[in-house]
């Protein structure tokens, strides 16, 4: 059976998804061209032999519209005849491009693919492809759920009144990202994956949205960010605790991987940095929505023959403090090994490029911790989760 590695991995720093963020005057084609050249740069392969470039962008409308991943592939001046496409599994995007490209580098469909990923929310903001008035549900929908579906924010507070999770455990999560975020920069262990991009301001070289300083205490004095007495009358069990501060910000940013063949990388000359061991993707309630991580995880251990605690280190995404405290009471996970140079919360969370964002950073962490397995796991909107298992390619 044919196996898939990943040979590299890249991403841009993470810029606030705002009119002055450090990446807002970067077109999202051109962030991910940059990303794409310094990709292939990196590892020396000839762009010619990619058989297919499968990216993730969740707002594909306005500057992010007629499939971005090719016009980055094109933009970033490698060959026409190489193919791209552009998905959507919402924030777990670029998650996904990696199965599929993964999924096609073991079926003998490829030999070398790159997965990516790219979201400008200073630029395209979230939403945009939903003109106002327009009804991306349908009344099939409404008929099933007749009370009506929520918003993300209102999931996790669902979530906090179910596991019992309170503001102050939230801000504390929120505060440690930020503590482990700011110390893998001062360590340069983001060093590896980073790909600097140069503005008309300057060089963008480190995560715009990481502040050292965060404290319980600063966050304790954020208000909360969903409070709405139409959702309080709906849900009464809903306290109110999540904040701009125990939740991921809003940002820009692009990130890509490239996977092989165990044999391509060989012939090649290629360093595998990890293999793709196991994939999963599931479906849950799409009210709560960003629970589908704890289903995945079991899913995806079930499927590749390992238990919990196989796994060295985990990286869950940060979307809400609260969902991956939720996660952590069902599975049982070590703490200590979640999200060890900090997450999203911290680091930011630019939608479809945060899926291969996400994974640089793990195999990176792999290498630095010594890892032989590790896992990671997205919530995603509509009830959906992706979790892949990665094994260290021993030398």
């Amino acid at each position: 059976m044919r196996d898939a590695v990943i040979v590299e991995a890249v991403r841009t720093p993470i810029g606030k998804g705002k009119p002055g963020g450090a990446l807002a005057g970067v077109h999202p084609v051109d962030l991910l061209a940059h990303t794409l050249r310094t990709l292939v740069g990196r590892s020396g392969v000839d762009p010619a032999l990619v058989d297919d470039v499968i990216g993730g962008c969740v707002d594909q409308v306005g500057e992010q519209a007629m499939n971005t991943t090719r016009y980055a592939w094109l933009s970033a001046g490698f060959p026409e005849s190489v193919p791209a496409t552009t998905i959507d599994r919402q924030c777990g995007s670029s998650q996904q491009a990696v199965h599929f490209a993964a999924q096609g580098v073991i079926s003998g469909a490829y030999d070398l693919v790159v997965a990516c990923g790219i979201e400008s929310m200073s630029r395209v903001p979230m939403w945009s492809n939903v003109p106002p008035g327009a009804d991306p549900f349908g009344p099939g929908l409404a008929a099933r759920y007749p009370e009506g579906l929520v918003p993300q924010g209102i999931s996790a507070e669902l979530i906090a009144a179910k596991w019992s999770i309170g503001r102050e455990e939230m801000d504390v999560f929120a505060t440690s990202s930020h503590r482990r975020a700011a110390q893998a920069h001062a360590d340069g262990l983001f060093d590896a994956e980073l790909a600097p991009v140069a503005t008309d301001a300057g060089t963008v070289t480190a995560d715009e949205s990481v502040r050292p300083g965060t404290t319980p205490e600063i966050l304790a004095g954020l208000r909360p960010a969903y409070a709405d007495p139409a959702y309080a009358e709906r849900f009464p069990q809903i306290e109110w605790s999540v904040t701009a501060g125990n939740a991921s910000p809003i940002n820009d940013g692009a990130s890509a991987v490239l996977i092989a063949s165990g044999e391509t990388a060989a012939r090649l000359g290629l360093r595998p940095k990890a293999r793709l061991h196991s994939s999963a993707v599931t479906g849950s309630d799409p009210l709560t929505m960003l629970t589908g991580i704890i289903p995945a995880t079991d899913k995806v251990l079930r499927r590749a023959g390992l238990r919990l605690d196989d796994i060295d280190l985990f990286e869950v995404n940060e979307a809400f403090a609260g969902v991956v405290l939720a996660w952590l009471r069902e599975t049982g996970a070590d703490p200590a090994k979640v999200n060890v140079n900090g997450g999203a919360i911290a680091l930011g969370h630019p939608l479809g490029a945060s899926g291969t964002r996400l994974m640089a950073t793990l195999v990176n962490a792999m290498h630095q911790r010594g890892a032989r397995y590790a896992l990671q796991t997205m919530c995603e909107a509509g009830g959906l989760a992706n979790a892949t298992i990665l094994e260290a390619v021993m030398a």
